[in-house]
């Protein structure tokens, strides 16, 4: 809140605008329409689940829909009917694509539309062979991607995917 109002009174000083920042919008405002401290920004956010993908692990939703994008929660390489990872880190990339592929499917996405994504590996050797099978999945233009090995992953799982979506 500091930060809030001491950016509040600088712009006010040098006749500037404010910059207020949310989830689903960014605006300029003149200082004078600016309340004291925090513009509040509504923002609308619709949990999105499927049958066909693994039900979440814990207490956080598979994706949120807010406005026109889609951020999907990391997918392992569980299979949806037994709630078991498939054997091998290929397999288990198919399947965490096929997860991800199938929730982009409730909203009427497709892998196209995904414009990010962060692939986990519990080992980064496995990287090429991910690579190979993530390649089976998407067109140029590719997402951005990023990928890291971490140090272990839920269920003792060997590669996790998330992705953004612009619908």
């Amino acid at each position: 809140m500091a930060w809030g109002l001491a950016l509040r009174a600088s712009a006010r000083a040098k006749g500037a605008y404010v910059l207020v920042c949310g989830m689903v919008d960014v605006r300029y405002y003149d200082i004078g329409d600016v309340p004291y401290g925090y513009q509040e920004v509504s923002m609308n956010k619709e949990a999105i689940v499927s049958s066909k993908a693994p039900a979440a692990l814990g207490p956080y939703s598979s994706a949120v829909k807010v406005g026109d994008t889609l951020y999907l929660s990391g997918q392992l390489g569980l299979d949806p009917m037994t709630n078991e990872l498939k054997d091998g880190v290929e397999a288990q990339a198919e399947q965490a694509l096929t997860n991800i592929a199938a929730i982009l499917g409730e909203v009427g996405a497709t892998m196209q539309q995904v414009v990010k994504s962060t692939v986990l590996l519990a080992d980064i050797n496995d990287f090429a062979a991910v690579n190979e099978v993530y390649a089976g999945h998407f067109e140029a233009p590719y997402p951005a991607r990023s990928a890291f090995q971490v140090a272990a992953l839920p269920k003792g799982a060997l590669v996790e995917i998330e992705v953004i979506a612009v619908l």
